[in-house]
């Protein structure tokens, strides 16, 4: 049987090493005698006062659809730790200096007074802190886009998606199953996805782009969806689709580790790259996957090459940059100065105090 033992709050108690002895008497064979006797002892640590968080990293200047970087010191080991704000949570994973470092997104379509990221951290006897960070969102708008469904994309897609959704009775209807349905399980994937990552980061420098492409559609593009002049769908595209010529090598943005090398509904054939801190590449509707789930990629390496496979009208690549499951602004880490000055100046600096102390 199962006893369950809650120590009770002693006005005296303080924090620190614990011993508990457990003593226990069974009756025995007939109840005759004094029975069968055990003792144990168990050494615990006892901890009443929340976590104390020491916030390393002194400005995040964050654009809607963007990401930032918190660094931070927890007092004890954390049973969990990251940046929270309106129903999320973005972990953070522990560096080799003993700091922590939590790459966040501010998701595009968040509002903005719902967007108050605080660093959260549970110890391992569940006692919890929440403490402040100074922030400056930077606001943004992003374009709108209006697409016309003609009757051969709306095939292409049925034939492509109908056995998943095989209540739909018209390739419109299969479309906008994709489009709404798929799209949202589509983004749950992404999230289990962001979860196989380094707690270091794999990847140096800037991000490559598809080389001598053209943008075909922008990050947080606001799409209105007609057919036969009537509206019937809007989605944000959280991606930027490059286009080149037809089948082009598709280069890893940056060093990492394959995460994922097959079909991923909207994205079709799909390749996403990890390179650390939650942070992952995703490379979608490509005729070939030339790297496999496991592999090691360096900046440059050839993955794959572009196609229209998923929900994509011509050969393009949708390329996106993911942050612990959530698509942010791709342009950011085209730029070195950016990574410079948010990212890896802030991990540098939090390295350096700590090998000062």
């Amino acid at each position: 049987a199962a006893e369950t033992f809650r120590l009770p709050a002693q006005p005296g108690l303080k924090e620190g090493p614990v011993r508990l002895e457990v003593k226990a008497t069974d009756r025995s064979f007939f109840g005759l005698g004094s029975g069968n006797r055990t003792e144990r002892s168990f050494n615990f640590e006892y901890q009443s006062k929340p976590p104390a968080v020491a916030i390393l990293s002194a400005a995040h200047n964050i654009s809607r659809g963007g990401a930032g970087l918190a660094v931070y010191t927890v007092n004890r080991e954390a049973a969990k730790t990251g940046v929270v704000f309106a129903d999320r949570f973005y972990p953070a994973y522990r560096q080799p200096g003993g700091f922590y470092a939590c790459l966040f997104p501010f998701p595009s379509d968040l509002p903005q007074e719902r967007f108050v990221p605080k660093v959260l951290a549970v110890d391992r006897a569940g006692n919890e802190r929440l403490t402040g960070i100074y922030y400056h969102v930077l606001e943004k708008s992003f374009p709108r886009d209006r697409i016309e469904l003609t009757d051969a994309f709306l095939e292409k897609v049925s034939g492509e998606f109908k056995d998943r959704f095989p209540k739909a009775a018209t390739p419109l209807e299969v479309f906008l199953k994709v489009n709404g349905e798929g799209r949202q399980a589509d983004r749950k994937i992404l999230y289990q996805v962001g979860l196989k990552t380094s707690p270091t980061p794999l990847w140096e420098g800037e991000f490559l782009r598809l080389p001598n492409s053209a943008p075909r559609g922008s990050f947080s593009q606001l799409r209105s969806y007609f057919y036969q002049g009537k509206q019937v769908d809007e989605q944000y595209h959280l991606g930027i689709d490059l286009a080149s010529l037809a089948h082009s090598k598709v280069p890893a943005a940056n060093s990492g580790s394959v995460v994922w090398a097959d079909d991923l509904g909207i994205y079709g054939q799909c390749v996403i790259i990890d390179h650390g801190l939650g942070l992952q590449t995703l490379y979608g509707h490509l005729s070939r996957i030339g790297v496999k789930e496991g592999d090691q990629v360096k900046k440059g390496d050839i993955i794959g090459d572009t196609g229209d496979t998923g929900l994509a009208g011509g050969d393009h690549l949708h390329f996106g940059v993911v942050v612990s499951g959530q698509e942010v602004n791709p342009i950011e880490w085209w730029d070195p100065s950016w990574i410079k000055n948010n990212v890896t100046g802030k991990l540098e600096e939090a390295k350096q105090s700590g090998s000062a102390k």
